[in-house]
């Protein structure tokens, strides 16, 4: 919910997901997180307020924000890692593919980083997961994928490509390549058996089954048996979930606002 300009990071998310073509947006909250039901939630007082005011502009930047999608919650309990979030959506997903957008990850970019994932998976109906180049300093921070360059199945253009490897969060002197997996996937209903069998293999090895549990844990185990694809997303990737890339979204967004681009500007250049 940390804002970035006008408007807090999720409200990005789900506004690129909705550009994507996404009708239905389920979002999985845990304890404290009530701020973002109230966020996409009809707020009438605001509403009453603005209306007294005659404030149509704003009211009609209001309004749309429940009327992006239809907004389905559901509970995480404990903080037991994105793969345990997604299999709490189980039920709600049924047997068909879907989308997973992480809350840290903004691609500024022409086509929607979602509808450019979309696009890649109806070419080869696998798991596919956007990526992005970063520096060997910045691999450390991510989950890096090698791509399998002797693919017979890679699409024209060279943007996909059938992964080899995941490795969560590697050295830099250990990373088999500088491809970031950016929170964003395209994901078959495969992802839940897979989730399920590694929870189950860590209960039967620990004796208890409450460890944190990743989606790449899953993306892993399916690796052993089928394809998974990677895309190298077009746009320009700011990881808000760090410090230094909320600053960097925030200014980025900041010269793209027609009402705080020159003042910035100016700001800025009065300071270096």
């Amino acid at each position: 919910m940390l804002p970035i300009v006008d408007k807090p990071v999720i409200q990005y998310l789900v506004e690129e997901a909705v550009a994507s073509g996404i009708k239905e947006i389920i979002i999985v909250t845990g304890r404290g997180k009530r701020a973002i039901e109230d966020h996409f939630d009809v707020s009438w007082e605001l509403e009453s307020a603005l209306i007294k005011k005659e404030e149509q502009e704003l009211l009609r930047e209001v309004r749309k924000i429940s009327r992006l999608a239809e907004f389905i919650y559901v509970r995480q309990p404990e903080p037991l890692g994105d793969g345990d979030a997604i299999l709490h959506a189980k039920k709600i997903l049924k047997d068909e593919p879907f989308v997973v957008i992480f809350g840290d990850s903004i691609i500024d970019s022409e086509v929607p980083a979602t509808k450019q994932l979309i696009d890649s998976f109806k070419k080869t109906r696998e798991i596919t997961i956007g990526v992005t180049n970063v520096t060997k300093e910045e691999v450390s921070s991510y989950g890096i994928v090698k791509p399998e360059k002797a693919s017979h199945k890679i699409p024209a253009g060279g943007e996909t490509f059938r992964i080899a490897e995941m490795v969560e969060k590697p050295s830099k002197e250990k990373a088999p390549s500088t491809l970031a997996m950016v929170g964003k996937y395209v994901v078959t209903p495969d992802i839940f058996e897979a989730l399920e069998k590694v929870r189950s293999e860590r209960g039967k090895v620990s004796g208890s089954g409450r460890k944190e549990l990743r989606l790449i844990d899953g993306l892993r185990k399916l690796a052993e048996k089928q394809d998974i694809y990677g895309h190298l997303l077009d746009g320009t990737f700011y990881d808000t979930g760090d410090k230094f890339g909320m600053l960097k979204a925030t200014i980025h967004y900041a010269l793209k606002n027609p009402e705080l681009a020159e003042k910035l500007k100016k700001f800025m250049k009065t300071k270096f």
